[in-house]
């Protein structure tokens, strides 16, 4: 018997075996199992009734929420494809995306109806605009999303025609060039990846989740489908704050929480834990970037929490490799469990050299992570030639170099790629030389990732001013935060005489690196 692996199916279980069970915790919303199964059905059957069809595109973009959450399931039950947007980016960002995936429907929060607004006359294919909000008139020309499905049914929308092929969420992710590429998850890839998460992660039906973690993010790492599928409870954070994180530890007795080496750091450098009675030891995931090893080491010792690590891609939906104590990791090597770790269940992962060569497991020579998986996305959107480039000899290229060890644990040291990844958000360093490149006094630019203690690496800007010009590194900085997301803008900028270049023109970025990442192997 061959049953199709359909990711509405850990929402159905979890409604008809605990339709009491507390499900959401959003601000001063709860609700149980059988009410986010009620909203889900609603939500499907107002995207039916705008004339969404299998196939068609709908993004939504805000920060977390218990609609956003209900949008996972309501698009999937129906063959609707989610376009989950990072609401950090320019409006300029969002236009390209918008036009390129060919969204058809904007569900957008309250807080953002603004940045769409300012260039709505330029998409193309978007006819229906929905606000995410509790109440209140609804600006010009946006409906208010408990409006548009009050009067929608509550019964399961009638079933389309499923493959575990088919496409469930593209998700944008910048890489290497200025423009991000769109990431096509499947059914198959998302259901295996919660699969995973419950196996390595430990997922449970008590366990209460923290969402630190942006749900735009690879759908939350694929916690949208794993905890539900468990009955878990999902506690929902709109915005990152140390105080409310710990006020919400101890008051809904969080067991789990997944999140960037940034917010980790938030959460260490609180000052007022002892005003906090919590009462249960959590599990912290960290991924998007590996923390520094101290981190590790106070999680555990000063809080008394547990530290995991996982490693993966928005390509491999995302987990590939975990760390966590085992029996060649004990639990106070935190170098070690600062790894990215070992390969999970049904991940095929290699490291190659650039001739293809497998590397050999020495902890010393250095190879591309290479991975063959159910997990591997089923290509770019639109972009064929970007998606050859990527999958080739039948495994994902990942663009990340490492070494690896006698057990297959993964240190990852280096990488193709220029995209910088800072607070767990990919930065793709030809952007921001794109828009250095207009100021009228830069003559050339190179931007690089550097170390930050707090975010594991932040952008910085190498500039060669023109001659006559007046510009100081301050100045360049004020420029960038004028033209660009704030998040991918250098933090600080150096002026140079000239730029590393090769006997053909390329910058040779390493050597701009080389004094900031001495004596320093770890790449954020």
């Amino acid at each position: 018997m061959n049953v199709p692996l359909l990711v509405p199916d850990f929402l159905r279980r979890s409604a008809l075996l605990f339709p009491e069970k507390l499900a959401i915790v959003d601000g001063s919303h709860r609700f149980t199992y059988a009410e986010f199964e009620t909203r889900v059905n609603r939500l499907s059957h107002a995207l039916r009734a705008e004339g969404l069809r299998k196939g068609d595109r709908v993004c939504y973009l805000g920060p977390n929420s218990h609609r956003f959450l209900e949008t996972f399931y309501a698009t999937a039950q129906i063959g609707v494809v989610l376009v989950p947007l990072n609401y950090r980016l320019a409006a300029s960002d969002h236009e390209y995306i918008l036009n390129h995936a060919g969204v058809k429907a904007v569900l957008a929060d309250h807080e953002l109806v603004g940045v769409v607004d300012t260039i709505r006359d330029k998409l193309a294919c978007a006819t229906t605009f929905i606000v995410a909000q509790d109440g209140g008139k609804a600006a010009d020309g946006w409906t208010a999303w408990e409006n548009w499905i009050a009067d929608s049914p509550t019964s399961r929308p009638d079933p389309v025609d499923l493959d575990e092929n088919d496409l469930v969420s593209i998700n944008y992710t910048s890489g290497t060039t200025a423009r991000p590429k769109g990431v096509m998850l499947t059914h198959r890839n998302c259901y295996v990846n919660a699969y995973g998460l419950i196996a390595h992660l430990g997922f449970c039906h008590e366990d209460v989740e923290l969402w630190t973690l942006p749900m735009f993010h690879c759908n939350g790492w694929g916690g949208v489908y794993a905890l539900t599928g468990v009955g878990g409870t999902h506690v929902v954070l709109r915005a990152i704050d140390a105080e409310r994180i710990f006020e919400l530890i101890a008051t809904e007795r969080v067991t789990l929480a997944c999140m960037a080496p940034a917010v980790l750091s938030a959460i260490l450098e609180y000052e007022h834990r002892e005003r906090h009675a919590v009462t249960t030891r959590p599990r912290f995931v960290v991924a998007g970037a590996p923390p520094p090893i101290d981190f590790v080491r106070r999680l555990e010792e000063e809080l008394g929490w547990d530290f995991l690590q996982i490693y993966g891609l928005t390509e491999t939906s995302p987990l590939l490799t975990l760390s966590r104590p085992d029996h060649a990791t004990p639990r106070t090597d935190y170098a070690r469990r600062a790894r990215a770790g070992t390969p999970a269940i049904g991940v095929d992962l290699v490291l190659r050299d650039d001739e293809g060569c497998i590397v050999p497991r020495d902890d010393s020579s250095v190879g591309e992570i290479c991975a063959r998986t159910n997990v591997v996305f089923a290509g770019y959107w639109e972009q064929p030639e970007e998606t050859e480039r990527a999958v080739r000899d039948g495994y994902f290229h990942t663009g990340d170099l490492a070494v690896w060890d006698s057990v297959g644990n993964v240190h990852i040291v280096d990488r193709k790629k220029d995209v910088i990844i800072s607070g767990g958000e990919n930065i793709s360093s030809p952007e921001i030389e794109d828009v250095l490149f207009a100021h009228p006094d830069i003559l050339d630019c190179a931007v690089v990732g550097v170390p930050d203690p707090q975010w594991g690496e932040t952008p910085l800007a190498v500039v060669v001013v023109r001659v006559g010009a007046d510009l100081s590194p301050d100045e360049v900085v004020a420029y960038c935060r004028e033209e660009m997301a704030h998040f991918k803008c250098p933090r600080r900028a150096e002026l140079i005489d000239r730029l590393p270049r090769t006997a053909t023109g390329k910058v040779q970025k390493f050597k701009l690196r080389e004094r900031y990442w001495e004596g320093d192997r770890r790449v954020n």
